[in-house]
């Protein structure tokens, strides 16, 4: 059975309750537990949480309204108002003219960020951090660690309520439960699935509120009848995988409240990417290039300061119209140098771009880190696999001086920040960006 507990009636964990408030009878809890624990308008709530007089207004945290700017996160205070992530800062401009704008302050968002990470790791190793402001955790109780799930939701609400924001918990037997239950009662909810009751908490609602079903999959499933999970369940696993091939045996264990996926620790890195959005579009191939050069150094960075080096090479654009293309490349070895591989992104693009074709964003991604050998999982939508890059010249020739050269300039940024050194090409572009923030959890680690 499922429960939804308001934020004034939210179990403690026994012998903790406070003052004048009984412990609530919790009904025995056997087999897998999941937690979804999702920080409420984060970025928004961090930027009330220093500036005390913020509390209670309208905040947005995103780009510029003028260049084509993206909302990253709107206060519970603006969303009244019908402003939501993702939307451009221009509709959310005309709906909440009142709001008080911030392009965030990332650093800090990283700091309270880490803190609670802290805060679920001491309640259990099993943890998955999918965004900034986002975890699972596998809380199943154990011959050892007999402690109720939904005492320990409860325990972590608390505790990430002492550091200044607010979080809503699902709790549920899989991944895909904790999800759409940590999203049923917002901000402070705490919503819990009991074994068994799966079924019925699913069954009512739209196909999109579960991961992995887009726009497209709703059409089609729209288009023959199914609208709820509940429908998309009674479909039949051989009906959807003939429609969406394998991904229709996920979504047909998905809806029945299964899920395939365990919780993945931390550690298991699949693939450090960075994306930018351009204020003005680029038309010109000496500004592309720019672009993918500048964001090529960021990954390369990371890539050095986790100690891996990849072999899976992607590149994403979006275009003016809102169209993506993307690419990737199997390099010959493994590699963590952006000036060896930043001449192959440049070839990589001219497959999915011409010059005078409007771009509004351009990503690059590198994946492929075990053993040297490709992940299957791709960090982008892949259109097309390119040849091999062997005949593709590095920027600097020799391998030696350019180790020497990163190592140099990987030094300087280490102790003057990150925009103490950059090549000139990396300049050419610095000021036509939105101010947009992703949450990708490889942007802030």
């Amino acid at each position: 059975m499922e429960r939804e507990f308001t934020p004034q009636e939210k179990p403690e964990a026994a012998g903790d309750a406070p003052q004048g408030m009984g412990t609530l009878a919790l009904a025995p809890w056997e087999g897998p537990a999941i937690l979804l624990v999702d920080l409420d308008a984060f970025f928004a709530s961090v930027e009330q949480l220093d500036h005390p007089g913020w509390r209670g207004k309208p905040v947005i945290v995103g780009g510029d309204a003028d260049r084509h700017g993206v909302v990253s996160t709107a206060s519970y205070e603006a969303r009244a108002f019908g402003v939501h992530s993702a939307m451009p800062s221009s509709t959310a401009r005309r709906l909440c003219p009142q709001a008080i704008w911030t392009r965030g302050h990332f650093d800090r968002y990283r700091e309270v960020s880490n803190a609670i990470m802290g805060i679920l790791r001491d309640e259990t190793p099993h943890v998955q951090q999918v965004s900034i402001d986002e975890a699972f955790l596998d809380v199943s109780p154990t011959a050892v660690n007999r402690e109720h799930p939904v005492d320990i939701a409860a325990r972590i609400q608390r505790r990430v309520e002492e550091l200044g924001v607010t979080c809503s918990v699902g709790v549920g037997t899989s991944k895909t439960v904790a999800k759409i239950a940590s999203d049923m009662d917002k901000p402070r909810g705490l919503t819990v699935v009991y074994p068994g009751g799966e079924r019925d908490f699913l069954a009512p609602l739209p196909v999109r509120a579960m991961s992995g079903i887009g726009a497209a999959a709703e059409e089609k499933l729209r288009a023959r009848g199914i609208r709820t999970l509940g429908q998309l369940a009674d479909a039949g696993e051989e009906a959807l995988v003939r429609l969406f091939g394998k991904n229709g045996r996920t979504m047909h264990v998905r809806a029945l409240g299964g899920d395939d996926a365990p919780v993945e620790a931390d550690d298991e890195v699949k693939s450090v990417s960075n994306e930018m959005t351009f204020a003005v579009d680029l038309t010109t191939r000496e500004d592309v290039e720019a672009a993918l050069a500048t964001i090529a150094a960021k990954v390369g960075r990371r890539l050095r300061r986790k100690g891996l080096a990849g072999r899976t090479l992607s590149v994403r654009v979006r275009f003016a119209d809102r169209s993506v293309r993307s690419v990737q490349r199997q390099l010959p070895r493994p590699t963590d140098d952006e000036l060896a591989y930043t001449p192959i992104l440049y070839r990589m693009v001219r497959e999915l771009w011409h010059p005078g074709t409007p771009v509004r964003l351009l990503g690059v991604g590198m994946s492929g880190f075990a053993d040297g050998r490709a992940v299957q999982e791709s960090l982008f939508p892949v259109e097309e696999v390119a040849p091999s890059p062997d005949d593709v010249e590095p920027a600097v020739a020799d391998a030696g001086k350019r180790r020497g050269l990163i190592a140099a300039t990987d030094a300087v940024k280490d102790r003057f920040g990150e925009t103490a050194v950059r090549f000139g090409r990396e300049l050419r572009g610095e000021d036509n960006t939105t101010g947009s923030a992703s949450k990708n959890p490889a942007d802030y680690k």
